[in-house]
């Protein structure tokens, strides 16, 4: 009998330039998924992927339009090509990721998560220049320890990635403080992230009302299978849940390890990674070493994986 798996989507962050490339020259069913991004945004999504400025990519307005498109390109390359596969039983995508496990799950078109995840990166990049803020990575400190520090210093907890990975966010000054804080409390380390504001804190809330409106113009359907919510660590499957749950997501912290601890507790210890980079892979090695994660992002992924032989 066939083990139960589980697909994961990345989120933003993982962006390189000549993301999707080898996809879209060997599988037609990439090729598509490109040519369509193309089409609804009116400008060349994948030139960007494919060979644009390292620092135009890194834009939230274009990343995560660009990342969604990669990863869905990505699956259904997979989905042509793989055939018998063991029976996938919950999806999951980290922030951003959520919106490409809701497309995969067949609960909203393409072309309509795309506009959605366009219009999501142009609220959060408006709110960004209008409450400035930034996100830092806490290494190797207690979570409590963390929580209280924010407390202390205004900041907010954005990601809960895995043991010993914390994403602090919020005002800029008041981050800055945290982070100094972390250190002096402990932390291994406390990095910046190469992001444009304080997402997934407060600072998102007037963007988040925002989305709402465009939001509800979107056709939804209920998901083949449950996807797991960012905001709550647990499955969804009611339409009305998953849309007021990405709206959540904006402004409160996304809970991954609950996420990944509730499907390992499911009895799930395969898992497959779609998108660029092996971000989630890495968290995973880190919440349960014993969990197997794939990844498929370039062509020789999608064969080894489908075609071993």
């Amino acid at each position: 009998m066939l083990d139960k798996v589980a697909y994961l989507f990345t989120g933003q962050g993982s962006q390189y330039v000549g993301m999707g490339k080898d996809l879209y020259e060997s599988f037609p069913e990439s090729k598509t998924v490109f040519d369509r991004a193309d089409k609804v945004l009116g400008f060349s999504l994948s030139n960007f992927c494919f060979n644009g400025q390292e620092e135009r990519l890194k834009s939230t307005i274009i990343s995560q339009p660009a990342i969604l498109t990669t990863t869905i390109a990505a699956y259904e390359a997979f989905k042509a090509v793989s055939g018998s596969q063991p029976p996938v039983v919950y999806m999951a995508g980290l922030s951003l990721g959520e919106y490409s496990s809701l497309i995969a799950a067949g609960s909203i078109s393409f072309e309509d998560g795309l506009r959605l995840v366009r219009k999501r990166a142009e609220l959060m990049e408006d709110a960004s220049y209008r409450y400035p803020g930034k996100m830092v990575a806490i290494l190797d400190l207690p979570v409590e320890k963390i929580k209280n520090i924010c407390l202390a210093s205004g900041a907010e907890i954005a990601n809960l990635n895995c043991p010993g990975q914390t994403v602090i966010t919020g005002k800029q000054e008041a981050v800055d403080k945290a982070g100094r804080l972390c250190l002096e409390a402990g932390a291994k380390r406390v990095i910046n992230l190469e992001v444009s504001g304080g997402f997934h804190s407060s600072l998102m809330f007037e963007a988040s009302v925002e989305l709402k409106v465009f939001l509800e113009r979107m056709p939804f359907s209920a998901p083949c299978v449950p996807i797991i919510s960012n905001y709550t660590g647990l499955p969804q499957y009611r339409i009305t849940q998953i849309q007021e749950n990405l709206l959540y997501q904006m402004r409160s912290p996304v809970k991954w390890e609950d996420s990944m601890r509730f499907l390992l507790a499911e009895g799930i210890k395969n898992f497959i990674e779609f998108g660029p980079g092996r971000v989630l892979k890495g968290l995973m090695r880190r919440i349960d070493a014993g969990a197997q994660v794939s990844n498929i992002e370039k062509k020789e992924d999608i064969l080894s994986h489908c075609c071993p032989n």
